[in-house]
């Protein structure tokens, strides 16, 4: 599938900024055999003092912007074409559940996408004992390795309500699933803890998804989302599967991908530190929609 994609991020502040610095994570990934990006263009208002990109350890693109001091609002602006394949395994060769640790300990190398990384806590995602037991109770009897993962997302997207007012973006995992509520940066959290309390190792993917409107309904601008899913490692033969727990399905050709790391912090699209004594406002918009052939 072919996508035009274009992302817009704005801030107002109240008050003038001191100078500051922001590392932002929002250009698609380059994904050989999965997804291509046909060009791209990332335009940043008032012009940066300074800007520099690199790959982050996870290999997330990442820019790198230094802001002047004095601003009242600020601008992202990001437009892209991107190819995307469909990459969703149909045949299951993971072994069974008992049978993944030894595998795990095999992987001599702790390459930025080894499991090793992603299988103990990390600084959002702390082992949650009211995770584990949902965890342990939904992949019962499951087979293998995938078909834990398809169980514990299926199971999540069960007992979980999406819902935009019920969490903040700093709202911890253990609180969301107390609430059985939140959206899909909730959603990967805890799907991610409860993997990883059963031995698979887990990551946060961020990127994009298209969203399609009822039918008979028309397409709105902007209507599309960042969005939030699941890496998990099942076994040597099979490797990294994508699974969406917000909406249960295994990440396909409408989900486009940014990067992944070992929560949403390593993923964050914008981190850095701004000096303000202000309020602020922003707003982001999305939007995501099928291209011409070229």
């Amino acid at each position: 599938m072919l996508y035009d994609l274009k992302l817009e991020i704005a801030y107002d502040f109240a008050r003038p900024l001191g100078a500051g610095r922001q590392l932002l994570r929002v250009l698609p990934a380059h994904l050989p055999g999965r997804q291509e990006v046909l060009r791209e263009r990332l335009s940043i208002i008032p012009l940066p003092q300074d800007r520099r990109s690199f790959s982050d350890f996870f290999q997330t693109r990442t820019v790198e912007i230094a802001m002047p001091a004095g601003l009242t609002e600020f601008r992202l602006s990001m437009t892209a074409c991107v190819r995307r394949e469909a990459n969703v395994a149909s045949l299951d060769l993971s072994p069974a559940l008992a049978g993944l640790a030894p595998e795990i300990e095999a992987q001599l190398t702790l390459a930025p996408d080894a499991p090793h990384h992603f299988l103990g806590p990390s600084p959002r995602i702390p082992r949650i004992d009211a995770i584990a037991t949902f965890a342990r109770a939904a992949t019962s009897g499951a087979a293998t390795v995938r078909d834990a993962v398809d169980r514990l997302g299926a199971a999540l997207h069960d007992r979980m309500t999406f819902d935009a007012e019920a969490t903040e973006v700093d709202t911890p995992p253990e609180t969301a699933f107390t609430l059985r509520r939140g959206v899909c940066q909730d959603f990967a959290q805890i799907m991610i803890a409860g993997l990883r309390s059963l031995g698979i190792p887990a990551a946060y993917v961020a990127g994009y998804l298209r969203t399609l409107p009822p039918p008979g309904k028309p397409r709105l601008e902007g209507a599309d989302a960042m969005h939030a899913w699941v890496a998990a490692w099942c076994g040597v033969e099979m490797g990294w599967l994508e699974h969406d727990p917000t909406n249960d399905c295994w990440v396909g050709t409408d989900h486009v991908t940014v990067g992944m790391g070992r929560d949403y912090g390593d993923v964050a699209p914008i981190t850095g530190v701004l000096r303000t004594d202000g309020s602020q406002s922003s707003r982001l918009t999305v939007d995501f929609r099928e291209a011409a052939a070229k």
